[in-house]
């Protein structure tokens, strides 16, 4: 018995059957000499029930034998702790990876288990983008790796990949000639790693870890968008839409269009409208579903004028009917994008509608309370507490800004508002 080293590891010559060579100068530690000449470097040692372990730390030629008595050291120095190395690495090979955590996470969710906004399950439609960003960015950057293994450093480094584009891709999808193009950016990455943040959290709720390793990992910030249009440009997509030849899926862009930007209404909710959900009478859409869930919007005369020359189709529930059999009209987001180019209006999306919409309530003078209760934000009390009663104040306030967008696009129609902070008083 000698002192292991690498001259020592190396005049080992293989016999028959395999033979240990113990070090002389840390007691536990050995080689392996395999029949095929390979040699592999082992750490023997009790546990603290005085059960004997014996655990491989690497081959010789992969490790040196000086690093291989570095991590025998190491080893033998957890078990004076009370610790069992070959148990916490037998541990750690069964545990959790972050892909099977996603996979748990999402089943959970399926089952109303993981609740979303105001302490409700999360939607289908929030279900169904989790699902892409999960996919398309947590998997190939943290799939493999052990939930318990990370640290605030694989999140920060999992943020800027995501944020450089590192999972950027363009991919094919099952309809013809059909792409998806999956982007990074700091937007991408503040978004995935909120729910990787909450994918996490449930770790800790299912005792998979206890503690929180995105704790304290700063996001990059979302920038929100704060285009808005102003009169000129208006009135460039008031003229794009009166000029605009439209046949087949375009009329329905056409009608969605101006929908959008006289309701301040997100595109989903435009694309979704049914004919049951407008309230003409009431001066209001009742959505039986909206990203916050039930929501009651008041409307102005502008918006409803719209809907009076869209042809209803007696066997279509939906007020911008289907060019096929679905569920809902589906080419709203490319039409649109003909109406913006045609409006030579760059940057401006269905979102920018809605914010400038928010903008022209606010440049009339109404409060964020009023707007928010227009615009059905989650946040509003207005909405949740006082919409029943006080709807004649919000359906004018809804009107005026209508009004004042629909004059702004086409040139002036009716007498100008009256003084929207008196009618506000009473809210």
């Amino acid at each position: 018995m000698a002192k292991l080293t690498k001259t020592v590891v190396d005049a080992a010559l293989p016999r028959e059957r395999q033979y240990t060579v113990w070090c002389s100068d840390l007691k536990g530690f050995g080689v392996f000499v395999q029949p095929s000449g390979s040699r592999t470097y082992f750490v023997d040692y009790r546990n603290s029930s005085g059960v004997r372990r014996r655990m491989t730390i690497g081959r010789h030629g992969t490790i040196t034998t000086e690093q291989a008595r570095k991590l025998a050291i190491t080893n033998l120095g957890e078990t004076l702790k009370g610790e069992d190395p070959a148990e916490e690495r037998n541990s750690k090979r069964t545990s959790l990876t972050v892909k099977e955590l996603c996979d748990r996470y999402l089943d959970a969710t399926e089952r109303g288990l993981i609740l979303g906004k105001a302490n409700r399950p999360k939607k289908s439609s929030t279900l169904y983008t989790d699902r892409g960003r999960i996919r398309r960015h947590i998997v190939p950057l943290l799939g493999a790796k052990r939930v318990r293994d990370l640290r605030s450093a694989d999140i920060n480094r999992f943020i800027r990949d995501v944020a450089s584009g590192k999972t950027a891709v363009v991919e094919k999808t099952g309809k013809k000639r059909g792409k998806s193009i999956v982007r990074g950016g700091l937007g991408t990455a503040a978004r995935t790693a909120g729910l990787l943040g909450g994918i996490l959290s449930f770790a800790i709720s299912e005792g998979i870890i206890e503690l929180h390793p995105a704790e304290g990992v700063r996001r990059p910030a979302d920038k929100h968008r704060q285009r808005r249009l102003t009169e000129e440009e208006y009135r460039q997509l008031g003229a794009a839409l009166a000029g605009l030849q439209v046949d087949g899926e375009l009329e329905q862009a056409l009608h969605g269009a101006w929908l959008l930007a006289l309701t301040g209404c997100r595109l989903g909710e435009v694309v979704k409208l049914k004919w049951s959900e407008v309230d003409q009478g009431a001066g209001c859409f009742r959505l039986e579903d909206s990203k916050e869930g039930a929501s009651i919007r008041p409307i102005g005369k502008a918006a409803f004028e719209i809907i009076a020359v869209v042809k209803r189709d007696v066997d279509c529930r939906f007020v911008l009917r289907p060019a096929r059999n679905g569920e809902a009209f589906g080419g709203m987001p490319k039409g649109w994008l003909r109406i913006a180019k045609r409006a030579k209006l760059e940057g401006v999306t269905p979102h920018t509608l809605r914010h400038s919409f928010a903008s022209v309530a606010g440049d009339l003078g109404y409060s964020e309370p009023t707007i928010a209760a227009m615009l059905g934000h989650s946040s509003s009390t207005i909405t949740s507490r006082y919409v029943h009663h006080l709807d004649a104040v919000l359906i004018a306030a809804a009107d005026n800004v209508a009004s004042e967008i629909h004059r702004f696009m086409v040139g002036p129609k009716a007498a100008p508002p009256s003084d929207r902070r008196a009618q506000e008083s009473v809210l």
